[in-house]
């Protein structure tokens, strides 16, 4: 039923406010598999629908066993992102989800590299845009953020970016609207989204994909 409902709202209201599940679904479009480097228990490919088989990496087994209950992926491995190594254009797509900030910039441009090597149409990457505190939670000593990233550093390794969840100022950590009730925050930041996504530099966070050429 969750799933149904979310089908419905991408459908409809995501249409005139694009989040990102949307833009997700239109860029693995074709693609038929899917490496998801630190999936995480939620990962976001829970709610595209699925034409591709996934991997997902995560390091915190915790995090895999809800993944697999929720049958988000079709298998997974049990690594630190970093040390997981798989042959050059191996997956179609391959995934950052919420994962590059929490690693030093200098681990981040390793990981970075290693997506480009492995995928051979597209790299994915999401990410705030800039460096939002985050400090450890749910008994996950890896959620800390530890890096920031800019429109300028993506594009400046060819990816497009487009800027998601609305304008910067209207959200705060988790994600969550900084004008209260949160309702009507989340509704003005979601009405935001459209200039958002034309004016990354503006936006919460960024999508930021990289087209991989033979």
């Amino acid at each position: 039923m969750v799933l149904l409902k979310h089908r419905i709202y991408l459908g409809l209201y995501a249409k005139i406010f694009p989040a990102l599940a949307y833009y997700l679904t239109r860029e693995l479009r074709g693609c038929r598999t899917v490496l998801d480097l630190g999936c995480g228990e939620n990962s976001p490919l829970r709610w595209v629908k699925k034409s591709f088989r996934s991997v997902g990496v995560e390091t915190f087994q915790p995090a895999i066993e809800i993944s697999q209950a929720l049958g988000i992926h079709d298998d997974y491995v049990n690594s630190d992102v970093l040390a997981a190594d798989f042959p050059e254009r191996s997956f179609d797509a391959v995934l950052a989800l919420d994962l590059i900030e929490h690693l030093p910039h200098t681990d981040g441009l390793v990981l970075l590299e290693r997506m480009e090597r492995f995928a051979a149409r597209k790299v994915i990457v999401f990410t705030p845009n800039g460096f939002l505190p985050q400090d450890t939670f749910n008994h996950n000593p890896f959620q800390e953020h530890k890096s920031g990233w800019t429109v300028a550093d993506f594009r400046s390794r060819g990816y497009r970016v487009l800027g998601i969840n609305g304008l910067k100022p209207l959200r705060g950590r988790g994600t969550q609207p900084v004008i209260r009730p949160r309702l009507l925050g989340r509704v003005i930041s979601d009405i935001t989204r459209p200039l958002a996504h034309r004016c990354p530099e503006l936006a919460f966070q960024l999508l930021c994909i990289k087209d991989i050429t033979a």
